[in-house]
């Protein structure tokens, strides 16, 4: 592939380390697979013996590899005063089992005397040893320069002998990160050109340059793309720019920058397509709301209101675009426009296999229904299962599985102990329903008693099993009165689907979307049966 440009993802490592993100191991399996099918050829796993999620994340993905992403194993440079070969962090290392491993060494020499309280020369020794002892075990290693900008500009000559260290011993890409985010646009093109200067074209191996940047200064993205217009083939990032402090750059604005504007070759237009989808389907694992504004990828980033600039849209959409929406898997949207609501609506629908006439008075109908439902805080991008049942019943589409009367749940909490009864009342083809089912909170008891209820007509029901629950306050100022949003995720070991439920009650609102979820379930018809885990709440 020519003009190749190489992607390397860190979100599971460095995104990980975003203020109120939280991720679990089965988070950062779904997100790897998701990053996977995007096309990222190099994925950041973790610091393999940091913790035991990540440990347990490598030996997950020895057991079902990527299709195509190398996964990397993330650590830093042996201690003072020891080797490499006796440093037990990268025993851990090396039983992750990846063949890369990307390894952070000092450039600053404050903090090789402030933070690591050894000598310049020790630091030197560090880097070379610990590369060629990583080398010697088979892995190829991707070197990363922390704080390489500041170590530039307060000792250039100190700085380039780290890299020269790190490329000697055999490291394949030399990142240069900017980790406090402080350099600008104007800094990093010098720089990179500094360092291709001083490092020569007359090596054996040619150097091979990465950029980090993460942002502090609101320039990430520039800075990112600055580096690569200079010669650097690496660019590593996160989805969403998540981050720590104000977040690194970010991939989703990166990538097509990249590909679309530049010219460079990161991932095929096949997987581009897939970016916002990614983009938004990341947002929800993290449990993160997407940034509506987001360049690219943004609800509002192809969003038209002006009435000039609508005007203009309608007739040709490149007079208030910078490019196609369709190519980064977004959407055109006209937010005051019904002409336009109703488009988005026939488009949404060609995505669920319905071709919509736009004359049908249904289109109407289900538009209202939006817009109404939206306004009480309903938000269907990550609930599309409830926004199909939504178009099924205004198409006349949406079988009568059963219909619910209601249900009550009592909560008792003896010492530790707390179980909680769930009584439902439903009726199916006309008869009348009765039961209640215990759980260990009032969302399983619930789920339980429903199950109960419709399994001997439906027993498909058997199969489905709760994968996910997320719950968002949506007016927090209003404190224990506030409105709450749930999202539930089931599968059927083949599918997964969401459903979406609002209520002033965070129980209602579970129980709006357990039950769609179901009834989605029934929509999709009976699968392969697995076996039932359902989480309390």
């Amino acid at each position: 592939m020519t003009n190749r440009l190489w992607i390397y993802d860190t979100t599971l490592r460095d995104g990980a380390q975003c203020e109120g993100l939280s991720l679990s191991l089965e988070d950062k399996l779904r997100i790897a697979r998701q990053l996977d099918s995007l096309g990222i050829p190099f994925i950041e796993g973790g610091w393999p013996g940091a913790n035991p999620k990540d440990v347990q994340f490598f030996w997950r993905l020895k057991e079902q590899p990527l299709t195509q992403a190398e996964v990397v194993a993330f650590c830093s440079t042996r201690r003072p005063g020891t080797t490499a070969a006796n440093d037990e962090m990268l025993q851990a290392i090396l039983s992750a089992g990846t063949r890369w491993v990307t390894l952070f060494g000092k450039s600053w020499d404050l903090h090789v005397i402030e933070s690591l309280k050894t000598t310049l020369e020790e630091n030197l020794a560090m880097i070379r040893d610990t590369i060629e002892y990583l080398r010697s075990q088979g892995r190829r290693v991707i070197y990363d320069a922390e704080h390489w900008f500041d170590g530039y500009k307060h000792n250039p000559d100190y700085a380039i002998k780290t890299l020269e260290a790190a490329a000697d011993a055999g490291a394949e890409w030399l990142v240069l990160c900017d980790t406090n985010g402080g350099t600008l646009p104007h800094e990093v093109s010098q720089v990179v050109r500094d360092v291709l200067a001083a490092l020569g074209t007359n090596r054996e191996v040619p150097v091979q340059l990465g950029i980090h940047t993460h942002n502090d200064s609101g320039v990430a993205v520039a800075n990112a793309l600055t580096a690569v217009q200079e010669g650097v083939t690496m660019v590593q990032g996160t989805i969403n720019g998540y981050g720590e402090r104000c977040g690194n750059a970010d991939l989703c604005s990166l990538i097509p920058n990249f590909q679309l504007k530049l010219g460079y070759n990161c991932i095929e237009d096949e997987q581009l397509v897939k970016l916002t989808q990614v983009s938004r389907s990341i947002s929800e694992i993290v449990n993160l709301a997407p940034d509506d504004r987001a360049p690219f990828v943004g609800l509002s980033a192809f969003a038209h209101k002006g009435g000039i600039h609508v005007s203009a849209v309608e007739k040709n959409p490149l007079t208030y675009e910078h490019l196609e929406p369709e190519k980064i898997g977004n959407t055109r949207r006209i937010v005051i426009s019904d002409q336009a609501g109703l488009s988005n609506v026939l488009a949404k629908a060609r995505t669920f296999g319905m071709d919509l006439d736009r004359k049908n008075p249904a289109c109407r109908q289900i538009l209202e229904k939006l817009k109404d439902l939206e306004s009480q805080g309903y938000q269907f991008e990550g609930a599309e299962a409830s926004f199909e049942l939504l178009m099924r019943e205004a198409l006349e589409q949406r079988p009568p599985w059963f219909e619910i009367k209601g249900f009550q749940v009592h909560c008792d909490k003896i010492g530790e102990d707390c179980t909680a009864l769930a009584t439902v009342k439903l009726s199916v083809n006309g008869t009348n329903i009765l039961e209640a089912a215990e759980g260990n909170g009032p969302v399983s008891a619930l789920d339980a008693a429903l199950r109960k209820a419709l399994v001997n007509f439906y027993p498909a029901i058997a199969h489905f099993y709760l994968t996910d629950y997320k719950v968002r306050i949506l007016d927090s100022g209003a404190g224990t009165s506030a409105k709450t949003r749930v999202l539930v995720e089931f599968s059927n070991g083949q599918d997964r689907w969401t459903t979406v439920g609002v209520s002033g009650n965070i129980l209602d609102a579970s129980y709006q979307a357990v039950v769609e979820g179901l009834e989605y379930g029934l929509v999709l018809g009976d699968r392969e049966a697995i076996v039932l885990t359902v989480s309390s709440y």
